[in-house]
């Protein structure tokens, strides 16, 4: 069965949604703008649907959906200067219609996939004729599951076209280089750390910086590389070898790096067991002492949050899942948990104390005015909607750009393991060039 549909010629629609799910973004109005001007300037009507899923999936036909409570009706004169600001025009949620079909035989139940066929009901209520839908990986996922239930639709239903547009500040998307809203945040954490370096030479001290990056390290280690941070760790360093992305490049032993001491040896890694936790700590006070016979009493340690799922189970005792199965990570609190263990180590080896204080860096990222770099990206994936559905007849691609901004659409079943259902994780590649990067100015000396 394929996922991609296809009409031969230009398509003209009289209606079309835009949808905006998970976290959010810088760039995030670009797209949403550009998608729309594309569509309004040929006569199409854009309705951008509030706060996500949580509304279409409820939806049961007694109750029509609301213009400007549940939709927004987009024109031009609502969009304009909408490029450059910040937050998301009709906002977001985590709302997962496609929560309880994790396997292809799913998608013919109907009491599995009733909050698709909710979703689906809801936007056919207010003659939307194709959707784009704008996400993380988790999105990529429903808009899948979404555009394949309405293979299992009676013959004489309409379907409703789906392209994706690709968005995590993550930037751990397969099928695309950089996500829109990246390097924003990069800037905006990277700029705090430096700030944060410059409090720690002045005190002697240390901060211990958990960075926004649930499932990879790209967040965290573009902020410490920009930020000139002492260290950055990130999941990438303690997994083991089935969870890289390019086993190649891990020797015959399953190590990089140096690292594979802080990983628990053997070839079955027991979930919630894959973390050295000694090891991990030790790691940490090494560089800290190194740094000291370096004349460096001081220094900014930048931690992808997603670390925290890595953690000994004794310490993920009664943590919450989301809709998409992953831990709340807030409510673990590494940065805290391993500011302690840091300044109890280094007190016990060296006998003396040292200030480590412990902060969250990546909320105050993600509403933040986007650079100019993440505008162009952000405009080309919104115009590239409009051209793959009005102007390629597809459904079932997420837009891309390769090269010099050039569109291309990548097939949903290229990204989502047709098995299971779930995307694939982009890590950053142990031993490439941009994880020997941080490797290097690990030990570059500060600024003196």
């Amino acid at each position: 069965m394929t996922n991609t549909y296809s009409a031969p010629g230009k398509r003209q629609f009289k209606k079309v949604a835009i949808l905006f799910s998970g976290g959010p973004a810088p760039a995030a109005n670009a797209v949403i703008s550009t998608a729309a001007a594309s569509f309004l300037r040929r006569g199409t009507e854009v309705l951008a649907i509030r706060h996500g899923y949580s509304k279409l999936e409820k939806f049961d036909g007694t109750q029509p959906l609301v213009e400007d409570e549940d939709y927004i009706r987009l024109t031009e004169k609502a969009l304009r200067r909408t490029r450059n600001t910040g937050g998301i025009l009709m906002g977001t949620s985590r709302a997962n219609p496609g929560k309880s079909v994790s396997h292809p035989s799913h998608l013919s139940d109907p009491e599995r996939t009733k909050r698709l066929r909710a979703a689906y009901d809801g936007l056919r209520s207010i003659g939307v004729e194709a959707l784009m839908s704008i996400g993380g990986d988790d999105t990529l996922k429903t808009a899948n599951k979404f555009q394949l239930f309405q293979n299992y639709l009676p013959a004489e239903m309409p379907r409703i076209p789906v392209v994706h547009l690709p968005k995590t500040i993550d930037n751990d998307y397969f099928g695309i280089d950089f996500t829109f809203g990246y390097f924003t945040a990069v800037d905006v954490m990277a700029r705090e750390i430096r700030n944060l370096l410059a409090d720690a030479e002045a005190n002697s001290a240390y901060f211990i910086v958990e960075a926004m990056g649930r499932s990879a390290g790209w967040l965290a280690y573009g902020a410490a590389i920009a930020g000139e941070a002492s260290l950055v760790l990130s999941v990438e360093d303690i997994a083991p070898e089935d969870r890289t992305v390019e086993k190649t490049v891990v020797d015959d032993k399953g190590a990089f790096m140096g690292y594979d001491d802080i990983r628990n040896p053997g070839e079955k890694i027991v979930e919630h067991e894959i973390m050295n936790y000694d090891a991990f700590v030790a790691r940490l006070v090494e560089t800290i002492r190194v740094r000291e016979t370096n004349g460096r009493g001081f220094g900014v340690i930048v931690l992808a949050e997603g670390l925290a799922e890595l953690l000994p189970a004794k310490f993920l005792v009664g943590i919450k899942r989301d809709d998409h199965g992953h831990i709340k990570v807030s409510d673990v609190d590494l940065y805290r948990k391993v500011a302690k263990w840091v300044s109890a180590s280094y007190t016990k080896l060296t006998g003396r104390e040292k200030k480590f204080t412990p902060l969250q860096l990546g909320y105050e990222t993600r509403c933040a005015r986007p650079l100019a770099f993440d505008v162009i990206l952000g405009s080309q994936l919104g115009v590239g909607a409009y051209r793959a559905l009005a102007e390629e007849g597809l459904s079932g691609v997420m837009v891309s750009v390769e090269g010099q901004m050039k569109l291309k659409y990548v097939p949903f079943e290229q990204l989502v393991n047709p098995t299971n259902l779930v995307t694939e994780v982009r890590h950053i590649i142990p031993q490439s060039d941009f994880h020997l990067l941080a490797r290097f100015l690990e030990h570059y000396p500060d600024h003196k």
